[in-house]
């Protein structure tokens, strides 16, 4: 089954990939075999990791938390699901327009 996760890299900052292997693609990072950012930045951890029934969510997934800030990044992490939907740059955006107008 397709995987995305997020791993945590020694300088602290995460990495998001997508892989049919968990297991093995965390192994590839920590030796040093997965890519060059973690390369330079290990050892890695994983910290975060969802399986998906097809390969198009895995990957669709994996897009969109490239594009979230770090404080979203960890609220996934942390498991903190129902407080995702509001740290979205429009919806905070439309929220202080709200609050001022």
């Amino acid at each position: 089954m397709p995987h995305v996760y997020i791993l945590k890299c020694s300088d602290g900052s995460f990495y998001t990939g997508s892989t049919w292997s968990l297991e093995l693609r965390v192994a590839q990072h920590e030796s040093g075999e997965g890519c060059d950012y973690t390369r330079r930045r290990r050892p890695v951890q994983l910290v975060w990791s969802a399986e998906f029934e097809r390969v198009a969510e895995a990957y669709d997934w994996e897009r969109r938390i490239h594009g979230w800030s770090r404080a979203k990044k960890q609220l996934l992490i942390d498991g903190r699901y129902e407080d995702l939907p509001g740290w979205s740059r429009r919806q905070r955006a439309a929220k202080r327009a709200e609050a001022s107008g």
